[in-house]
């Protein structure tokens, strides 16, 4: 499932447990990641998915549920 695989791919960036990884969870506040982290992210989905997330929708993500949208937009 696609969640599954987003959780997982955020731990690998970010070194939490999936445990932590919800839909409303937040990259910068709930996790700590920075910018860097969050465009590391991004790219993985964008490989794992075989998508291409625009910049403009990127820079939208800001809870691990929008990155979940801007996957199911993108695989559409």
């Amino acid at each position: 499932m696609e969640f599954e695989k987003l959780q997982q791919i955020i731990a690998d960036v970010l070194s939490v447990d999936v445990d932590e990884i919800k839909p409303e969870t937040t990259f910068r506040d709930d996790l700590g990641a920075d910018s860097l982290d969050v465009f590391q992210i991004i790219m993985g989905l964008e490989e794992e998915f075989s998508i291409q997330i625009p910049t403009e929708e990127a820079e939208k993500i800001v809870t691990v549920g929008d990155a979940a949208d801007a996957i199911a937009k993108a695989v559409k």
